[in-house]
């Protein structure tokens, strides 16, 4: 089994088919799946995915790129919509210095609310972090020192020293499709390092197909590629990154029973 722990099941290059898309991602022995949420005001549509289907979780959040759109969105009001049983995590939130769609400091405030909401609930931080690796780890050393959280650095594509500073914190490493492109082998050697019980799997769906389906519309079901790479990267087998990656996702978002896996032989 391997789980998906980051997609956009909302997103309507995936909306428009979803029953095929969790379809197929179960026929490929995906367990589980988190959909994320990147606009707080737009909770309900996450909500009319996850309560039909018992495998499938998420979070809320308001990713950067809509931190100007929601810089009203507060603490309070965060942590009450955790309080539906299929709210698993918080965010995704964080910094995004290569599209910069909202001004810098709204990104920081709205990633300081999140964290807090992390601390508060003890609920996971799913992070967004892209060419803003110092000031994303600045902020994480700054926060933990004022109270620990538990967080993923989702869809990993920064350098060794962010990887290194997260970890230390006590954070997790999530690498998507980025890491089978051919272009990525330094960011291979950065998988190959962070330690196993630290590593998880995703696909940012419908963005980034791994290869060998790059340019196409991602979508749960090719996790599994991103995970046959790690493997090879680390030399390990399919099946021991599939059972790592599941234990450590459970590991990280307690809130997700393992009854809730949607394959019979292994739930």
């Amino acid at each position: 089994m391997l789980i998906d722990s980051h997609c956009h099941l909302d997103f309507p290059d995936l909306a428009t088919q979803r029953e095929a898309v969790l379809a197929r991602a179960e026929g490929a022995g995906i367990g589980l799946m988190l959909t994320i949420s990147t606009r707080v005001r737009r909770f309900h549509e996450l909500l009319e995915i996850v309560e039909p289907h018992g495998h499938v979780f998420c979070s809320i959040g308001t990713h950067p790129h809509h931190a100007a759109e929601e810089r009203d969105v507060t603490l309070e009001e965060i942590v009450r919509f955790t309080r539906h049983p299929k709210v698993v995590a918080i965010g995704e939130a964080g910094l995004d210095y290569h599209y910069d769609n909202s001004p810098r400091d709204d990104q920081e405030r709205g990633f300081r609310t999140h964290i807090a909401a992390a601390r508060q609930t003890g609920l996971p931080l799913v992070i967004h972090a892209r060419d803003a690796d110092e000031d994303v780890a600045l902020i994480l050393e700054e926060e933990t020192a004022r109270g620990s959280f538990p967080f993923v650095l989702h869809c990993f594509t920064g350098g060794p020293e962010l990887a290194r500073r997260g970890l230390a914190l006590g954070g997790h490493v999530s690498f998507s499709g980025v890491v089978t492109f051919k272009n990525s082998d330094a960011l291979r050697a950065i998988a190959k390092d962070i330690p196993l019980d630290r590593l998880l799997v995703e696909t940012d769906a419908p963005y980034l197909a791994p290869e060998p389906l790059r340019g196409r519309t991602n979508e749960p079901a090719n996790v599994v590629h991103t995970a046959a790479r790690l493997a090879a990267a680390r030399g390990m087998s399919e099946a021991e990154i599939a059972e790592a990656t599941s234990e450590n996702f459970f590991r990280l978002f307690k809130k997700v029973p393992r009854s809730a896996v949607s394959i019979p032989s292994v739930a």
